[in-house]
């Protein structure tokens, strides 16, 4: 059964965790599919978001300890620890920043530790208002080490990111949405994440991507940020979708070309 379950319809990619057996606890090779999975999709010019959710109503319970304790696979993460760059686990949750489309998390059930990190990491978190959440890398003796540090950054104070992340507390989506770490709360988290992908299409592709690059550098990169806002102004303006939105606004009915930028 494949660890990854991909739905795409008019540009819209939902890719559920799909191991259901395990409240889609994330082994190694899940990890590695998040990873190509995301690299194939950055290449499809047709797409406009990806909303990122789990079957049977839970999105992620964290890391899977059983792979985790396995001597091959420790002996594995120790090499991903120690070698230069980002590790295998850094990067399954932060190539989805790199996407050039909005990343929307869906969020019911679960959502621990691997699970927490990989939601944090896409561009907007909309959770069911009973979800259960905790940064718990603690409870295991362990810190967050899948990117943590860039995705939490700009949602909450370090003070609040400090007390969740010591006390590994488990906490509601009621009270995440209230700090700042989820964006909307609805009962029905797929259909509103699929409303606001829909919406999100209505606009040009080329200026959805130069949006999250600016946006991403004005937290990443801010000495980059201004020159990146210009740099991007005169892309647009020389791109085919720029003149299609102009066009658009006044004959709704016009669609517009494939993604021209990355």
């Amino acid at each position: 059964m494949a660890l990854l379950r991909i739905e795409q319809h008019n540009g819209i990619a939902t890719v559920y965790l799909n191991r259901p057996e395990k409240r889609n606890a994330m082994s190694f090779a899940l990890l590695q599919e998040l990873i190509q999975t995301a690299q194939q999709l950055k290449k499809d010019r047709h797409l406009r978001c990806v909303i990122l959710t789990g079957e049977s109503q839970v999105f992620s319970a964290g890391i899977d300890l059983s792979d985790l304790n396995h001597p091959k696979n420790r002996a594995y993460a120790a090499w991903e620890l120690l070698k230069p760059g980002t590790s295998l686990f850094q990067k399954a949750c932060l190539i989805w920043q790199e996407l050039p489309v909005p990343v929307i998390a869906a969020l019911e059930g679960f959502c621990f530790g691997a699970g927490m990190q990989l939601a944090l990491a896409a561009d907007l978190r909309i959770a069911h208002p009973h979800t259960q959440m905790s940064i718990m890398e603690s409870r295991w003796g362990l810190v967050p080490d899948m990117g943590l540090t860039r995705s939490l950054q700009s949602l909450i104070g370090i003070d609040q990111a400090k007390e969740l992340t010591f006390t590994g507390r488990t906490f509601n989506a009621e009270y995440a949405h209230s700090i700042g770490l989820v964006s909307h709360l609805d009962t029905a988290p797929l259909n509103r994440a699929y409303l606001l992908a829909e919406e999100i299409a209505q606009r040009s592709p080329d200026a959805i991507v130069a949006a999250k690059q600016v946006l991403n550098a004005m937290l990443l990169q801010p000495q980059r940020a201004l020159r990146l806002e210009k740099i991007w102004q005169f892309k647009l303006l020389l791109g085919k979708n720029s003149r299609r939105a102009r066009q658009k606004d006044r004959q709704s009915d016009l669609t517009f070309f494939p993604r021209q930028y990355s």
